[in-house]
């Protein structure tokens, strides 16, 4: 379940601080995914990791490349809400010499596995820049749905994009 061919997703640990700080300080990386591209220290990059990896209504994966046991990004479940049974989910493929090899469209169906196999949700989400063709080909290509966009929410590269809200519902996913 938690691996295919490609990868393996291995539960994010306090000590994964180092590595995830070297991405979140990558704005090339971080430009298509974080609302706010600041650069961080190592000790709030710990501090942050050590949040999300100890919290109870998240679930928090690294990416591991199998043929290089190298880790390569992260994907996750937050916000999980146990009653109505629906979380988001965010992913960042840290590596850059990584991307365009099949590891987001990896990790999102094995956490689509996660998602609807094991913990019985019924609605994952998620929230993408309109910029981002790629990611949005990936999401559509695994089944999301276009829900709607919070129009001119981001400015970035000197220009106003939407961001645009898309969901799976279990049914669509099986």
């Amino acid at each position: 379940m938690f691996e295919n061919e490609i990868i393996q997703l291995r539960k994010l640990a306090a000590s994964d601080y180092t590595i995830y700080h070297d991405w979140q300080n990558d704005m090339e990386v971080m430009k298509s995914t974080n609302l706010h591209l600041d650069l961080h220290t190592l000790e709030e990059t710990k501090q942050f990791v050590t949040i999300i990896a100890s919290q109870s209504n998240a679930k928090a994966y690294m990416i591991v490349h199998k043929r290089t046991e190298r880790l390569v990004g992260i994907v996750s479940l937050i916000n999980i809400d146990y009653k109505n049974r629906s979380a988001e989910c965010i992913i960042d493929i840290g590596a850059k010499d990584m991307w365009k090899k099949g590891i987001g469209s990896s990790a999102i169906f094995l956490i689509l596995e996660l998602a609807f196999l094991e913990l019985n949700l019924h609605r994952v989400y998620l929230q993408v820049f309109s910029f981002n063709k790629r990611a949005i080909k990936l999401y559509e290509k695994m089944g999301f749905i276009h829900e709607g966009s919070q129009r001119q929410a981001l400015y970035r590269m000197g220009k106003w994009h939407d961001i645009i809200m898309m969901s799976i519902l279990e049914n669509e996913y099986i």
